[in-house]
């Protein structure tokens, strides 16, 4: 990722309608999955980024921060070390130490994905849970993708078999479906025409906006603790380590 792209995320991450919205979906998906009033559970949020989702996971138990950007890594050092539950580590190869592991959209980064999807299982306790998010879709591959170093985009069959060998996947769902049509037909125009976008969808929109969008994607959350819908923009995946 590029050097402007974290100092983006960094800017708007509290209050862009995008990440705002994704991480109401994933505390949800995790709230009806872990009783966090029995216990404290020790979560992984592996590839954290610029820390969006850090102080969310927080909420349910101890979170172990893996980010390989050394100095996205020692940002956030810096930025919780007054923290007592949340410990930023050089490597998350503690065995059957997780209760859960994060992975919200990182692996499209990573070019070996399954070795990573298998790796990760050995990280996890008996039962212990894996909440995956990524991208749709390798149509709407475009010039932000490539900003974003990204390898590919996903179906949701695709994304599964990275699972199929040591976890039984307990939900599988494409999200941002409420907003596919208008987010699709613009990607795909803005690639025809080889316009450069990536500054302007992950800059917050003005208020009215930003609101009005963050609105249509948190409702997301409350339908898929119901059901799967059958695209969108992104797919997320939530699953359990076989034993």
């Amino acid at each position: 990722m590029e050097p402007e792209v974290y100092i983006r995320h960094l800017e708007n991450e509290e209050s862009h309608w995008w990440f705002k919205g994704r991480r109401k979906i994933i505390y949800s998906l995790i709230k009806k999955n872990f009783n966090h009033e029995d216990k404290e559970i020790n979560i992984l949020d592996f590839g954290a980024g610029s820390g969006t989702n850090i102080q969310m996971l927080n909420s349910f138990g101890n979170v172990y921060v893996y980010e390989k950007n050394k100095k996205a890594s020692n940002f956030l050092k810096e930025k919780f070390k007054s923290s007592k539950n949340i410990k930023i580590i050089e490597n998350y190869d503690n065995k059957n130490f997780f209760d859960l592991i994060v992975v919200a959209d990182v692996i499209e980064h990573i070019k070996e994905d399954k070795l990573i999807i298998d790796q990760l299982s050995n990280s996890l306790k008996k039962n212990g849970k894996l909440l995956l998010t990524a991208p749709a879709y390798q149509f709407l591959f475009s010039n932000k993708d490539i900003a974003l170093h990204h390898y590919r985009r996903y179906t949701k069959s695709s994304l599964n078999k990275l699972f199929k060998e040591n976890y039984r996947i307990l939900k599988s769902s494409y999200f941002n479906f409420l907003l596919f049509l208008p987010l699709c037909v613009s990607i795909l125009i803005m690639k025809f025409l080889k316009i450069q976008f990536i500054d302007s969808v992950e800059k917050k929109p003005n208020f009215l906006i930003n609101n009005f969008l963050y609105f249509i994607f948190f409702s997301e959350s409350i339908f898929l603790k119901f059901i799967n819908f059958p695209f969108g923009i992104s797919i997320l995946t939530f699953c359990e380590k076989k034993n």
